[in-house]
């Protein structure tokens, strides 16, 4: 009799063994895919904004469309801005253009939401033009706006004659990062 029980007893041992391994199998499984799900949704987001970063810095350092469309839109008229690609370089490709500058500077001022459509990005911007001598920034700072996800592009330029970087930022004060 007391072997039927010590037989009995490793088959009840066997089994345990068995449904524990299956059962830590499967929360194995379930957790792998959960972790490669958030590994995806976090990068996705985070190459969005990068090309949308790449997208901005192209528009915004081109000459824009008409390449003076800066004398065919009223600041205080909205909807003059819609038949427009905004772009701050000269026509000689290297120099920024006063002019196109501080009209965008201005229309940013006026209505920053419409400016983003006009850009083509759905985070918000902030970019900022210095030197030593100089300090333009146009947009929503992030640091003032609590920006929780930051994608940065620097870029060279110049403005009469004189370099300067260009900082051009995306930002999201969103925790999933996709707007």
């Amino acid at each position: 009799m007391s072997k039927m029980k010590m037989q009995f007893w490793s088959f009840d041992v066997i089994f345990a063994i068995v449904i524990f391994t299956v059962a830590m199998t499967i929360l194995a499984f379930t957790w792998y895919n959960v972790n490669s799900e958030l590994a995806i949704s976090s990068s996705g987001s985070g190459t969005i904004m990068q090309l949308q970063s790449q997208v901005l810095s192209q528009a915004l350092l081109s000459e824009g469309y008409p390449t003076h469309w800066y004398s065919q839109i009223n600041i205080s008229n909205p909807s003059s801005w819609q038949k427009i690609s905004v772009g701050i370089e000269a026509s000689n490709g290297t120099e920024i253009s006063s002019k196109k500058l501080y009209t965008f500077m201005a229309m940013a001022a006026s209505d920053y939401g419409l400016t983003k459509q006009l850009l083509g990005v759905s985070y918000n911007y902030y970019i900022i033009i210095y030197n030593s001598e100089i300090n333009i920034t146009i947009g929503l700072n992030p640091s003032t706006n609590a920006a929780l996800t930051t994608y940065v592009i620097s870029r060279y330029g110049y403005i009469n004659g004189q370099p300067v970087r260009i900082k051009i930022m995306l930002w999201t004060n969103t925790q999933s990062a996709v707007v």
